[in-house]
């Protein structure tokens, strides 16, 4: 079983940038699709980007062009750049593959 760790998440104002890191092991993102997903308070989880194994990737709406998905080239390491965010993106942050879920980081963006 893959442990998947998230990390990165913290206070910024609107307009600023966060970039969020999931450290996993095996090459595993290497082998298998990637996702971020998030939860609101009071919301259901839902997809934020993903980014499968040849390194296509997909974004939700609301993403805009705001945040870009990539992992590294160990595939150790799965990272979100988020840029220009916004109150509505205050979260927590999950990675996710092949079923494995990190514990979350917050993101909470707040003047």
């Amino acid at each position: 079983q893959v442990q998947l760790v998230e990390s990165g998440g913290g206070l910024v104002q609107p307009g600023g940038s966060l970039r969020l890191s999931c450290a996993a092991s095996e090459n595993f993102f290497s082998k298998y699709t990637v996702g971020w997903y998030r939860q609101a308070p009071g919301k259901q989880r839902e997809m934020v980007a993903l980014i499968t194994r040849r390194g296509v990737t997909n974004y939700a709406d609301f993403v805009e062009g705001r945040f870009t998905i990539s992992t590294d080239n160990a595939g150790n390491t799965a990272y979100l750049q988020m840029n220009s965010l916004k109150v509505e993106d205050t979260a927590v942050y999950y990675c996710s593959a092949y079923g494995e879920w990190g514990q979350g980081t917050q993101v909470t963006v707040s003047s």
